[in-house]
């Protein structure tokens, strides 16, 4: 549990850092810098939540097997919105990347694994944060 607690306290951490520091170079760089800076910002935030989705569902998953499947859909939107609201090559590549962490987590939860490895969703919004940093 505690972990858990330590891994949610890394990912709002690391958002926040990517926050502050994509709207710092959007005011200090061009109008790509500002729009970029943006993408990172939302980017951040929703991958944030939509992690610690995640790993809260797995911790649960033996008490409700389904909430890890709303966890997974719910990433799934959020990505899909994300994607539809830039046009950074960049982050559509990391958030792409992050797809396809998550469809790897779902095929697990698929084939009967109740508590999959979410490292690589985990990894893959850690590069997320590479490329918003400016």
């Amino acid at each position: 549990m505690a972990t858990s607690r330590r891994r949610r306290s890394r990912i709002a951490t690391v958002a926040a850092a990517v926050a502050a520091l994509a709207l710092t170079a959007g005011l200090t760089t061009g109008c790509d810098a500002v729009g970029k800076a943006m993408d990172c910002v939302r980017t951040a935030d929703a991958i944030a939540d939509s992690v610690t989705e995640l790993q809260q569902a797995v911790e649960n998953a033996s008490n409700d097997p389904t909430q890890l499947e709303e966890s997974l859909t719910s990433i799934d939107k959020n990505l899909g919105e994300i994607g539809d609201q830039t046009d950074d090559a960049d982050v559509n590549k990391a958030v792409d990347d992050l797809q396809k962490a998550v469809t790897n987590v779902r095929d697990a939860v698929k084939n009967g694994d109740e508590t999959p490895d979410i490292s690589p969703v985990t990894d893959a919004a850690g590069e997320l944060t590479k490329v918003c940093t400016p």
